[in-house]
């Protein structure tokens, strides 16, 4: 454990656990608790004095979590059956924190949403179990409060927040009927009738629900595995906006493309998106669903707010290079843009101020390590795992709201005792042949800088448009040829009445008996305009007279 900014020193309270089969662990919500698995035991200690708590002997535990006001420890461990093909034991835990009495056990199969869902004040926990989901009230797990009961329900989100407590359910679509999300108010499961909103669509293999931090409405992030246009090796997604009062929408992405990452705002009424094909595109939505800020495009796949709202982190990660631009939110800014190569992790620290970015195993197993950084771009603190160890596991000690102040932004670097060890963008290969010669830029595809989506009166700095900039060159070309146009008539205009009358002269033609000479004659009087009048009337005259 080590101290935060800016001290960044190894915690001298708590005692580094060096063995070699730590798992996983876990903070409580407010901070308070520390618990992890050792292979041997789960362990849980106070994080200001390091005192333990309690021991559990779980030498197979690997997911642990901690219900919100600190009384009930989860534990789960892979599930196993018995040789004979009968049913395993419960691998799922729940025990009070205080007498270390276990509550209740129950066989959870998958790892994936292993952990019952509590209410911020434990007044109510949930799982999903088949068809339903069950409901257990001041965690008497033995009595089964209240059930809701949908056909092939595969999800559930209960909201954030005080009570009244709201649930989020999703049910596939089967057999040509549609997939639908429906939003609950606990107790109210009378049917259809009696839920708050109800979103239903096709194309949903499976969704992602958010509820915002006011429990006033949900995104749902709706993906098929397969995208039958064959566009995107993605699939397919479209982001559904529902709200408590029953309002819903679709929400209208001006690109194509997959949707990499949608996250509210910590204010609960804006919430931002990275979506299209590659350089995507980044957007802030009000609770209209209508823009409100376009970041324009870039090699980003992930968008993360700070605790307060005010500062905005866009990041390239995964497959992209960890380019990452930091925003200020309230005048849309740019702040700085910093770059975490190789980063699998990022995490805002809870004073809002400070984030971490991280290279974990088994996403990479070379090059572990984590860095802090300050929000103007500057790394304050790095750890290089040893060669041939591994980095598993990061996370920021979790303080609850308000407990720090929110900051005026700062736009100048602070300082920082490490040196700026950017790594050089690597050079792209060029042929021999190539080598001496001047680089020429050949960019696959022009980058679209951010803008106001609504640009303030009076502007004339807004970039134009592919489209606006073809039609301004066709009416410039168009101008540039009358202009031209009239210049040629008022130069023939201007030419002697004498000039003016020679293609027409109304006397007849006269002829001289050689093809030759009339010839010359007539292509002479084709002229339209006569630079050497003088010479070239004594030549017409002479011809026409000589023979």
């Amino acid at each position: 454990m080590v101290n935060g900014p800016p001290s960044f020193t190894e915690n001298a309270t708590f005692e580094r656990d060096a063995g070699k089969n730590c798992k996983a662990f876990t903070f409580s919500q407010d901070g308070s608790l520390f618990a992890w698995c050792n292979g041997e035991k789960v362990n849980i200690v106070n994080v200001t004095s390091a005192e333990l708590v309690h021991s559990f002997d779980l030498p197979k535990a690997v997911c642990l979590e901690l219900s919100p006001k600190n009384i009930v420890l989860a534990t789960w461990q892979a599930y196993t059956t018995a040789k004979d093909g009968t049913a395993g034991v419960p691998n799922l835990q729940l025990y009070d924190l205080k007498t270390g009495k276990c509550l209740k056990s129950f066989i959870q199969k998958k790892m994936q949403n292993w952990c019952p869902c509590w209410a911020e004040d434990e007044s109510i926990c949930a799982r999903s179990v088949n068809n339903e989901i069950h409901f257990f009230e001041k965690n008497e797990f033995n009595t089964i409060a209240h059930k809701l009961h949908l056909q092939k329900v595969s999800d559930f989100v209960l909201s954030p927040g005080s009570q009244p407590n709201k649930v989020a359910v999703y049910v596939p679509g089967s057999k040509g009927a549609p997939s639908f999300v429906r939003l609950y108010q606990y107790p109210n499961f009378g049917g259809p009738q009696s839920a708050l909103a109800n979103k239903s669509f096709f194309k949903a293999d499976k969704v992602t629900m958010l509820w915002n931090k006011k429990a006033t409405a949900v995104l749902v992030i709706a993906s098929t595995e397969v995208d039958k246009t064959g566009a995107s090796y993605y699939g397919e997604q479209t982001l559904h906006y529902i709200a408590t009062n029953g309002e819903s929408a679709v929400v209208q992405l001006p690109k194509t493309g997959p949707i990499y990452d949608v996250v509210w705002n910590p204010n609960s009424t804006e919430f931002c998106v990275v979506y299209g094909f590659m350089p995507a595109k980044a957007t802030v939505f009000n609770l209209k669903c209508d823009p409100v800020f376009d970041f324009g495009t870039g090699p980003r796949n992930a968008v993360y707010y700070n605790p307060s709202g005010h500062i905005l982190v866009l990041a390239g990660f995964g497959n992209l290079r960890g380019q990452m631009e930091v925003w200020d939110v309230k005048n849309y800014k740019l702040i700085s843009k910093p770059l975490g190569s190789d980063s699998t992790y990022f995490a805002w620290c809870p004073d809002g101020e400070h984030f971490v970015t991280a290279t974990c195993a088994p996403r990479l197993r070379v090059g572990n390590g984590y860095k802090i950084w300050h929000y103007t771009g500057s790394v304050l603190h790095q750890y290089e795992v040893p060669v041939n160890e591994e980095l598993w596991q990061v996370s920021w000690q979790p303080f609850l709201d308000g407990i720090f102040p929110t900051k005026a932004v700062t736009y100048q670097a602070v300082p920082s005792e490490l040196p700026n060890a950017e790594p050089k963008p690597a050079q792209a290969y060029r042929p021999p042949a190539l080598r001496n010669k001047p680089v020429t830029s050949s960019k696959l595809h022009e980058d679209e800088p951010p803008q106001n989506m609504k640009p303030q009166p009076g502007s004339i700095d807004k970039p134009l448009s592919k489209t606006a900039l073809k039609n301004q060159r066709k009416h410039e070309a168009k101008k540039a040829a009358k202009q031209e146009a009239r210049v040629d008539g008022s130069q023939e205009s201007a030419l002697p009445p004498a000039t003016q009358n020679i293609p027409c002269n109304p006397m007849p033609a006269v002829t001289s008996g050689d093809p030759e000479v009339d010839k010359k004659i007539k292509n002479l009087k084709k002229l339209e305009k006569i630079q050497k009048e003088g010479s070239l009337l004594q030549e017409l005259e002479d011809l026409e007279l000589g023979f």
